[in-house]
């Protein structure tokens, strides 16, 4: 199951030095899950602080324990959206 993660932070607080430490874990976490085809691909929204993110998962379930580890995951707030093929006939 494809999804489209649209997430952005609550409040920028990128001053305080554990959520830069966080900010700064989100390409490692990224990676990862690319490298265990959980994750498609990963981009940057230009003018906003966040991201969309693609992944290819097994199920609904699977997407929740992902996002939950995200290390950003307490101070953003998500879009979901389920993603399917668009079929030609």
């Amino acid at each position: 199951m494809k999804f489209l993660v649209l997430w952005g932070f609550r409040e920028i607080r990128v001053g305080i030095p554990e959520v830069a430490k966080m900010i700064s874990g989100l390409q490692d976490y990224a990676k990862k899950l690319q490298e265990q085809k959980k994750l498609e691909r990963y981009y940057h929204v230009v003018g906003r602080h966040g991201g969309a993110w693609i992944f290819d998962v097994e199920s609904n379930e699977e997407l929740e324990i992902l996002l939950a580890r995200m290390p950003v995951y307490n101070f953003a707030v998500y879009e979901i959206y389920p993603l399917t093929e668009m079929i030609s006939r």
